[in-house]
């Protein structure tokens, strides 16, 4: 199992935040190369499901998920349940002011192919490392937005 975490400070309360970051629908506004929908429930409650296709064109992967935890306005968990991506994500927003938060993005990955995987992980993780960062980055200035 593999952790990567990365956070970004967002010029918006605790409740704007985590409403922008989990409107699946709306993710690839932020999110390079991807698209999320969600495929089960309601998108907001334990044991909804989505699906976030990574990719350009059709040249991609889906991840599945499943929605573990769900308490607005500080933490949503998934369950990667993908043949690709296994292992857990978390998101969590921390109040820092009335107006200012931090979103934290964890995710903790069960790689596949073994060793392939384990050594391939560490070619691919700076690059992957600088997409996630990357989308955060987007995603503060989406949720400060956000309406």
């Amino acid at each position: 199992m593999t952790e990567l975490e990365l956070r970004v400070h967002v010029g918006a309360p605790a409740e704007t935040v985590f409403a922008a970051v989990t409107d699946w629908p709306r993710q690839g506004e932020w999110m390079l190369g991807t698209r999320v929908s969600v495929t089960s429930g309601d998108g907001e409650s334990v044991g909804s499901e989505l699906a976030a296709f990574t990719g350009v064109g059709p040249l991609g992967f889906t991840d599945t998920m499943r929605i573990t935890t769900w308490r607005p306005p500080l933490r949503c968990d998934v369950l990667h349940t993908g043949a690709v991506v296994r292992g857990v994500g978390e998101f969590v927003v921390t109040p820092l002011t009335d107006w200012t938060s931090e979103f934290v993005w964890t995710e903790r990955l069960d790689l596949p192919l073994g060793v392939v995987g384990r050594l391939g992980w560490q070619v691919v993780r700076p690059a992957f490392r600088w997409g996630v960062q990357r989308s955060l980055d987007r995603f503060a200035a989406f949720a400060e937005d956000y309406a």
